[in-house]
């Protein structure tokens, strides 16, 4: 009698054991499934989360902080690295300081663009202005804030519009603390494509804070050299009632008369 009680206690040890055994095993397959669920729940919330700002950043006309006040009516092409049959090359300007006027509604600035810091950039301009290109464009956007002034110019369309197939880069002279003096000329781009500049161009008539993208910075291209009161009048003006109170169409249209390099 004391062998079989033995030998039945031993028995139940070991069916325990066994019992243990398998309810840890199911334990950790519950675990593995529960952390596999948990991994690719947080895979699917990065992936909605990257579409979301894939299509909200600079998906419409942005706050100051966005910085968009350069580029609207821009669309963003996928950023390519090399630029097309109609975009000078850089050395046409490399080395060279390019000085002229740009007249807005009779009022003429002084300007001067650096093929120094920005050959590629200068290059263009240069070679659009030679074309006559700006003449009876529009400067379509105007922003008014505390830090953040700035009058973009170059629309052929008064509702800032812009050919999509010129497109060029790369970015050049961009400024490290993204501080833009009061004077500076700088290519406006679509967001987040430094081969995303077109024709347009914008003039800073305040010291401007202008956040950079995931592209970069903004090239600056040169500075005005007399006339900027003409600028800040416009500003002083106001933008169109209607528009954001600090970013909009200036409140009486500016056109190009003209923009001459030599």
């Amino acid at each position: 009698m004391a062998t079989r009680s033995r030998d039945d206690r031993e028995a139940r040890r070991r069916i325990r054991q066994m019992e243990a055994k398998r309810e840890l095993r199911q334990e950790q397959g519950k675990r593995r499934r529960r952390d596999n669920i948990l991994a690719a729940g947080a895979g699917a919330i990065a992936v909605v989360l990257a579409v979301v700002l894939q299509l909200t950043v600079f998906s419409s006309n942005p706050t100051e902080e966005e910085f968009a006040a350069t580029e609207a009516g821009l669309k963003s092409p996928s950023p390519s690295p090399s630029n097309g049959p109609d975009i000078p090359a850089p050395d046409t300007a490399a080395g060279k300081t390019f000085t002229g006027e740009l007249k807005l509604n009779g009022s003429v600035v002084g300007v001067e663009l650096d093929g120094n810091t920005a050959p590629q950039a200068a290059a263009v301009y240069k070679s659009l202005s030679d074309a006559g290109y700006y003449t009876g464009a529009n400067c379509h956007r105007l922003t008014t804030g505390d830090t953040f002034g700035l009058l973009q110019c170059g629309a052929r369309n008064p509702d800032g519009s812009d050919d999509p197939a010129y497109r060029w880069g790369p970015l050049e002279n961009t400024p490290a603390d993204n501080k833009y003096a009061a004077g500076t000329i700088a290519v406006a781009r679509t967001s987040g494509n430094a081969y995303g500049n077109g024709h347009q161009f914008f003039i800073v008539y305040k010291d401007t804070v202008i956040p950079a993208d995931q592209a970069g910075g903004y090239s600056v291209v040169g500075k005005v050299t007399s006339g900027l009161d003409v600028i800040t009048t416009i500003a002083a003006a106001g933008i169109t009632p209607g528009d954001s109170p600090s970013d909009g169409a200036p409140v009486a249209p500016v056109t190009i008369d003209s923009f001459s390099l030599k």
